[in-house]
């Protein structure tokens, strides 16, 4: 009898003893979560108020550009189009630079070409460099029939411009006030290149962003960080974090992703590794010692391709570009510049 009370007092006080360790646990998970749940909720900024960038009004700015026609360095449609550039940017106010520079290119063809740099607010001590290419590829070397034609550049190119020149625009309106500096370089001879046949470490490429890192328009520019866009126009863009960005400005590549994806636009900004890209963000990087990152167009999933389509085609043309996108990438950067607006002191 006493055996038997003592076993069942035995089991009671193991059962209370389980009750209390499964109930500790659970209260700990419970814990867990929410300290989970708090810090996901901390590391997400709280978006401050930015005026609307108008993805079409972007688009009339590339449409503009492509009515040029191939903006190919050394032909007359590239120093009209450069010149309406300029025009624009003095036009919304902000202060320009054109930087004259004469590369070779690695067929040995000596080029007028000439970086584009228009200063918003040019007194502001912290400041954030936006940039793209404004030049057109002088050939469609992926195209299976007219390899000769010069590349229209509705996306590869003018989206960029675009998206830069509708920024312009923004920021240049009344009431739009910005507690920085904003720098728009556009550069020029990027798309002159030959991976196959350059013997430098840009295949050819990206002429005018190594002369501005090696030869800035202010002798002490620096800046907080930069953005290059590319190819950042067509129909269903999907921007994968390249890869040079994300070890060269990792926590740029995490902010700017994350403002995205609570605009909405994480469709487009894709939370996923891509490849490595030579462009025009790594001799800003390692030459001018700025943390700049790539926004480009990167194909998810196809083995065939890595950029959009009509990449270095005769058919990169406005049929293929798309207000959305231009809408997705303008606003996240509008974003991105009053979220930084909000730290200067």
């Amino acid at each position: 009898m006493k055996s038997r009370m003592m076993r069942l007092i035995g089991k009671t006080i193991v059962s209370v003893l389980l009750c209390s360790c499964l109930t500790g646990i659970l209260f700990l998970a419970s814990c867990k979560s929410k300290t989970s749940s708090e810090q996901t909720t901390e590391q997400l900024q709280k978006l401050v108020s930015s005026p609307e960038f108008n993805g079409d009004s972007a688009f009339q700015f590339v449409k503009k550009q492509v009515e040029f026609g191939a903006r190919v360095p050394n032909t007359a449609a590239h120093k009209a189009c450069g010149d309406y550039l300029v025009s624009t940017f003095k036009k919304f106010g902000l202060e320009v630079t054109e930087q004259n520079f004469t590369p070779e290119t690695y067929d040995g063809k000596k080029l007028n070409a000439r970086n584009i740099i228009a200063s918003f607010n040019p007194k502001a001590s912290k400041r954030i460099l936006l940039t793209s290419h404004w030049d057109s590829r002088p050939f469609s070397d992926q195209d299976s029939v007219s390899k000769l034609t010069p590349v229209l550049a509705a996306n590869d190119g003018a989206s960029g411009v675009g998206v830069l020149l509708e920024i312009a625009r923004v920021l240049s309106s009344s009431g739009n006030k910005l507690n920085l500096g904003v720098d728009i370089i556009l550069f020029d001879a990027e798309d002159w290149g030959n991976s196959e046949k350059a013997s430098d470490k840009f295949g050819g490429f990206c002429l005018g962003s190594q002369y501005w890192a090696a030869n800035k328009h202010l002798p002490n520019y620096t800046a907080y960080f930069g953005v290059l866009l590319d190819m950042v126009g067509a129909k269903g863009a999907t921007f994968p974090q390249e890869g040079y960005s994300v070890s060269m400005a990792d926590g740029v590549v995490r902010t700017i992703w994350s403002i995205a994806s609570q605009l909405g636009y994480s469709n487009y900004f894709i939370d996923k590794a891509g490849p490595s890209i030579t462009d025009d963000h790594i001799p800003v990087n390692e030459t001018a010692k700025i943390p700049m990152i790539d926004i480009i167009h990167i194909k998810q999933n196809d083995p065939e391709r890595t950029f959009f389509d009509q990449w270095h085609t005769a058919h990169d043309d406005l049929e293929n570009i798309d207000p959305k996108t231009l809408k997705a990438v303008g606003q996240t950067l509008i974003q991105v510049l009053y979220q930084e607006s909000e730290t200067v002191l």
